[in-house]
This record gives C-alpha cells, sequence and structure tokens, in this order.
C-alpha cells in the first residue's frame, strides 16, 4: 500500500453547505476507485499566499489515505483539473 496526502483549496464563493458537498464528493472519488482514506479534515477558510483567480481567500481540505495503486488518484487529479469549485490541489506520495 503507498501512502498519499491530498491538499485542496475550495473556492469561498460557496456556501457552507455546498463546501462540504465538494469536500464530500471528493471523497467519495476516492473510495469509490479502491483508496482508503484515513484522515479527512476540514482545515476551513484561510487567506492565500497569492490571488488565485481573483481570490484571496479559500476553503482548505486535508485527505490522508492509503491505495494500492494510482487509480484512485488518478481520478482525483483527473476530478479536480476540471472541477470549477476547485482552486488549486496537490497530491504528494509519502515516503514509508
Amino acid at each position: 500500500m503507498r501512502n498519499y496526502e491530498i491538499m485542496f483549496i475550495v473556492r469561498p464563493t460557496l456556501t457552507d453547505e455546498e463546501i462540504k458537498a465538494v469536500g464530500k464528493n471528493f471523497e467519495k472519488v476516492l473510495t469509490d476507485n479502491g483508496a482508503n482514506v484515513t484522515n479527512f479534515k476540514e482545515l476551513g477558510q484561510r487567506e492565500l499566499a497569492y490571488e488565485i483567480n481573483d481570490f484571496k481567500t479559500g476553503y482548505y481540505f486535508l485527505i490522508n489515505l492509503e491505495s494500492s495503486d494510482d487509480k484512485a488518484i488518478k481520478e482525483f487529479d483527473r476530478l479536480a483539473l476540471i472541477s470549477k469549485d476547485v482552486v488549486r490541489h496537490l497530491i504528494t506520495k509519502l515516503e514509508d
């Protein structure tokens, strides 16, 4: 099993319910593709280091997961790039 950490930022113009729904949808994408989510944290709204797409703040999520292959990671990456709700995302493979 490989360990990964994903951090993604959701645009702040969404309502609280929509922000939580985006987080849960991406968690479901990972689990549906064979990943085991070990930790899911909503880090809240924070100021960005620099302006991205006219946003000065964003709503942060942090996910730790285990996966035997990279199918879930590739699907998450594909959907995060397409999504208008995700401002930025970063996927990191953790060393054992």
